[in-house]
Formats: structure tokens, C-alpha cells, sequence
């Protein structure tokens, strides 16, 4: 056993986060914890990794254990460069040797620039530095809340597959339903202050959930019926008042008093939207570029009322310019937006807009509109928090109070509230609870207007989009039909097809061997190709004379490093046609001579 958190109490103000809470790592486990935003999961966490102490309970860990814990919100330093911060916690004797495996960890995670001042950065490059530096450093346990944040999904694979290599102890808090299907051996669910642990991935868990909970009610129907006879039993005030009858009352009490099993409140979220016309928003040409980086290149779409869309792409590739411009928040260099008059777009955006810490939760809600016409009838600004688990004494809190995710849900509500009939999100995943999503997923599935989403959950884009747009190199965008399993597929066989057309390609060459004669422009290629092969392997020296003199020039270094890939791969090339012409020569000649 690597770590024990035994019997462990927290309040937080009049709130009772963790009751009496257990929990177990052992080496090789992976356990992933789960639940409603807003119930002490990060709080747990936080006690685990020795960051904060519970109010009572023990919490003890193997001698000599390293722990390396990445938080939900790091501390950065913004005077430190990249590279100086995810070494900051390292022993010094470590950062040399582990000076490349960072530079390669941090090109994997989309940042490249390692003299780049932390304040310089985005908060989710910082969050992915932070991810860095946590993974880098020696550990037995990796305590990890939300690492798929701010990761695209390329990002989100490696991770995977770096993580199921670990061989210590693993607890993370994620909602990306993927990630804990493929990477983690227990779900730890935090449920009103107790633990329920299950020993399986995201999709047993399920069934595992909804087998506990069957036999929950199924008791307390039991338990029902059991106080119901023995009520009648009671008024009908039993003649004898012997020893069994004594009893039998004392039993009753003793069952009236337990109480009945409480599942965590679900949000619940009815369709609202206003009047959308014929016209909603065509994209003709649009073109967008920042600096000599094309991020949009001459797309044109129109598009539909009941579209779902997910846009997918890596980290800066340019999905979010993508979306601002289908919104009219920022202009194309090209082409044109046309939005139709009627259009009323609710934009939940990647890091909500700002939410004022001193301002009230009601408050908030009831400035955007004080009731709502929905499916289920009208709502007051208070029902509709309440419908979205934010109950009477939480909305009189300050929002500053609030966890992440209940911030999250917060701007989500304040979104909906505003009857908008086009839905964009950017990354609408992040800090959001599995239940909520699952709401939320389902609130698409019936809203009455298209949906675009950018997003690196693929299992939220499995269930909420019919096309997928692929934003690739050069601002190229790529329109495929269907969700985001279909479009892997599809990518998956087009890579298929390449190669099938290579394999083609070089048995092609080898039945020309057969033909025992030099085409035209074999014959000019098997005369140059020695001098051509004297000169990449002459470049790829200068190449590694220019490498070993950089020391800080690490973008510099990236570029070397890339060029050198790029000068070996073509050498490689010309040696398998080095080693195929002479041997076509040698049989030409042979066959002269016969």
C-alpha cells in the first residue's frame, strides 16, 4: 500500500464535504474520482497530496514516498521561463539529465517556445506547462485534478498512453469519459460527503451504479412496507403489553429512524430558444491569417437549423478563430459573415466571461432575465437556479464562494437563460461534472437550432455531432458526416489507403525490375544518386554541428532538431533507391554478359 486516507473529515464553512471518508492506493492502482461539481472532490485531493489537512482522520504513505500532484488551478511564477518552471520542483541534481525528456514532454503538450515567460502565457498553456512539470518529476503517486484540461486530442491519446505505462500510484479527478474508460482500474464516486468505490473503468462503473442503487430502493421499499404493517400493527393498540410486544415497538422505532438512501440532486435542464428564421449564418470564402500563420483558408458553409457540428483540430490550429468568426466577433481578412436578423447566439466560451466574485448568485441570474418560457412551463430566475442544483442558500452566496465547475454551470445558466437559438461552445467540458454533461448532452440532442462545438471530449462529440470539421495545416478545413468515431475511421482508412498506395507504388518498382532495363529517369537518377547521397549526409553533419553549439536557443534547437528528422528521412529514401537501382544494374549487367 502506497497511501491510506482513513475516516477523513472536512467542512467547508456550514458544509459538510467528506464524512467519514476512506480511501486506499495501492501500487498499480488507477483510481479515478467522480461527481457532481461542487462536493469536495478537489478538496479531497488537495488532503491526499498533504497540500491541506482534514479536520479529523489519518492520513499516512509508504517511507519515502514521492508524491507529485498537479492542482486544478496552478501556481505559476510569471518571471519564470517554461522550462525554469516545470523544473522548479525538481531536486537539482535531476534537471540536466531530464532537460530534453522536458523539452520533448513540452513540444508533445503544444508549447514550444521554452524561454517564453510564464506570464506570458494563456491559462491553459500554463495549465499545460504545470501538466509538464508534474509528469517530469520522480513520483511513486501522480495526483492529477483535470489533466485533460486544455488538451486537444492528440494531447489527450499521449497522455493515455503515458499514464497506462505508469507503474505507481495514479488518483486523478476527470470527466472525460474516454480517459476513464481506458485508463483507470476503480471510479471512486464522491456522493454527499461518502465514498462509493467500484472496481472498473467508466463503463462498469455504470452498471455497477445502477446496480447499487436498484438494491438501495428495493431495501427501502422493503423497509417502507416492514413500518407500514407495523404501524397498523400499533394503532390498533395491541391488547397485551408483554416482553415481545415491548419488543416489536422498540423495532419499529429503530426502523423508523434509519434514514433512506439519498442519491446526489441532477440538474435539470428545460429546451429554451427564441424564433429562428429561414437564414442563419453562411460562411462565403472566409479567410484568416495572424502574421504568416493561415488559420482559416477559403472555407464557405451554410449553415442549417438542426446542425451539430464538432470542430475538432490541435491546439492553435485555429478552432476558436473559427468560431469568433462565425459569431462576428472578430472580422475575416476575406470573404464574408452574413448572420440572419432573427439569429440569437448563447456563446459559452473557454474560459467564461467574467463573473463578478462580489456579486450575488441570484443576483447574476435575475439581471439576464427574471423568468423563462420553456417546455415544461414558466420558470422564475430561482426556479431555474434551483433547476440547475443551485438551492435557496446558495444563491444568496457569493459567486466568488463558488467551486470551479459550479462556476461553470453558473455561466452555463446564464447562457440558456437567454433563449438563444443558436448554441456555440468552446470547450464546453472543461469543469464540468459527468452528470451535467449528461444533461447536457441531452438538452442538445431536443434544443430546437444548430449547435457548434468545439471540443477534445470525444465521447461529448460521439453524442452530440453529426459533422465533424478537421482544422488542419494551412487553415484547410475538412468537412466529414457523421460523429467523431466515424471521422477517426475515416482518417484511419484514408492513412490505410496511403500506404496501400505506397506498398502499390514499390511493387510497381519491383516488377520494373523484372523488365532488367533502366527507364529515362531511372538512368539520370542511378548517375546522380551517389553525389546525392554525399550531400545529405554532409547536411545532416552541418546540421549536427549547429545543434551541439545552441545552449538557449531553444526554438532555434526545435528547428535544427526537425530539419535533422526531415534531412535523415530523405536520406533513408535515397538509400532504399540506392541499394534498388544497383541492384537492377547488376542484373542488367548479367544478363548482357549471358
Amino acid at each position: 500500500m502506497l497511501l491510506s486516507a482513513e475516516n477523513i473529515f472536512k467542512n467547508y464553512g456550514m458544509k459538510q464535504l467528506l464524512n467519514g471518508v476512506s480511501l486506499y492506493l495501492n501500487e498499480g492502482d488507477r483510481i479515478g474520482i467522480i461527481g457532481i461539481n461542487g462536493t469536495g472532490k478537489s478538496t479531497l485531493l488537495r488532503i491526499l497530496a498533504g497540500v491541506s489537512g482534514p479536520d479529523s482522520g489519518n492520513i499516512s504513505t509508504k517511507p519515502n514516498i514521492q508524491i507529485s500532484y498537479l492542482p486544478q488551478n496552478p501556481d505559476i511564477n510569471p518571471e519564470m521561463t517554461v522550462l525554469e518552471q516545470v523544473m522548479s520542483d525538481m531536486p537539482a541534481e535531476y534537471r540536466e539529465v531530464n532537460e530534453y525528456e522536458a523539452k520533448s514532454m513540452l513540444n508533445k503538450l503544444g508549447i514550444s517556445d521554452f524561454t517564453a515567460k510564464m506570464g506570458t502565457l494563456s491559462g491553459g498553456q500554463c495549465k499545460r506547462v504545470a501538466l509538464a512539470g508534474t509528469l517530469i518529476h520522480p513520483a511513486d503517486i501522480l495526483i492529477l485534478d483535470e489533466p485533460t484540461n486544455h488538451l486537444d486530442s492528440y494531447m489527450v491519446s499521449w497522455l493515455e498512453e503515458r499514464l497506462n505505462k505508469f507503474n505507481g500510484g495514479l488518483v486523478m479527478i476527470t470527466h472525460d469519459r474516454y480517459f476513464l474508460e481506458r485508463v483507470v482500474t476503480k471510479i471512486t464516486e464522491l456522493s454527499r460527503g461518502k465514498l462509493y468505490t467500484y472496481e472498473a473503468n467508466f463503463s462498469k462503473y455504470l452498471e455497477l451504479k445502477s446496480q447499487r442503487e436498484e438494491m438501495e430502493l428495493a431495501s427501502e421499499r422493503k423497509r417502507q412496507s416492514i413500518l407500514r404493517r407495523e404501524y397498523q400493527w400499533i394503532m390498533r393498540a395491541a391488547r397485551a403489553r408483554g416482553t415481545k410486544s415491548k419488543d416489536r415497538i422498540e423495532r419499529y422505532h429503530e426502523l423508523k429512524d434509519r434514514s433512506g438512501p439519498e442519491f446526489d440532486e441532477k440538474a435539470k435542464i428545460s429546451s429554451l430558444s427564441s424564433r429562428l428564421g429561414k437564414k442563419t449564418i453562411e460562411l462565403k470564402n472566409i479567410s484568416k491569417k495572424y502574421g504568416d500563420k493561415v488559420v482559416v483558408n477559403d472555407f464557405s458553409y451554410i449553415i442549417s437549423r438542426d446542425d451539430r457540428i464538432g470542430i475538432v483540430g490541435r491546439n492553435g490550429a485555429g478552432k476558436s478563430t473559427l468560431l469568433n468568426m462565425m459569431c462576428g466577433k472578430i472580422s475575416t481578412d476575406s470573404g464574408s459573415v452574413e448572420i440572419g436578423d432573427t439569429v440569437k447566439i448563447g456563446y459559452f466560451t473557454q474560459d467564461s466571461r467574467d463573473l463578478d466574485p462580489d456579486k450575488k448568485v441570484f443576483d447574476f441570474i435575475h439581471d439576464i432575465s427574471d423568468s423563462v418560457k420553456t417546455n415544461d412551463g414558466t420558470f422564475s430566475a430561482s426556479q431555474m437556479l434551483e433547476r440547475f442544483l443551485f438551492y435557496p442558500d446558495l444563491q444568496q452566496s457569493l459567486i466568488g464562494r463558488l467551486s470551479g465547475g459550479e462556476k461553470r454551470r453558473l455561466y452555463l445558466l446564464s447562457i440558456l437563460m437567454e433563449a438563444p437559438n443558436i448554441l456555440v461552445f468552446d470547450e464546453p467540458t472543461n469543469d464540468l461534472d459527468i452528470e451535467t454533461l449528461r444533461i447536457l448532452e441531452d438538452y442538445i440532442e431536443s434544443f430546437d437550432g444548430a449547435v457548434l462545438s468545439v471540443s477534445h471530449d470525444r465521447y461529448f462529440l460521439d453524442k452530440t455531432a453529426q459533422q465533424i470539421f478537421e482544422v488542419g495545416e494551412n487553415g484547410n478545413i475538412r468537412v466529414f458526416i457523421g460523429d467523431y468515431t466515424d471521422y477517426t475511421e475515416k482518417t484511419a482508412n484514408e492513412k490505410k489507403q496511403e500506404e496501400t498506395e505506397k506498398k502499390a507504388s514499390l511493387q510497381t518498382n519491383e516488377k520494373r525490375t523484372h523488365a532488367l532495363k533502366f527507364s529515362f529517369k531511372e538512368q539520370r537518377e542511378y548517375e546522380t544518386i551517389d553525389q546525392d547521397i554525399a550531400d545529405l549526409e554532409n547536411k545532416i553533419e552541418e546540421c549536427d554541428k549547429e545543434i551541439a553549439s545552441q545552449t538557449s536557443d531553444y526554438v532555434k534547437l526545435q528547428e535544427l532538431t526537425e530539419q535533422k528528422e526531415k534531412l535523415e528521412s530523405e536520406l533513408e529514401y535515397k538509400t532504399e533507391r540506392w541499394i534498388y537501382l544497383n541492384e537492377l544494374a547488376e542484373e542488367i549487367e548479367k544478363r548482357r554478359n549471358m
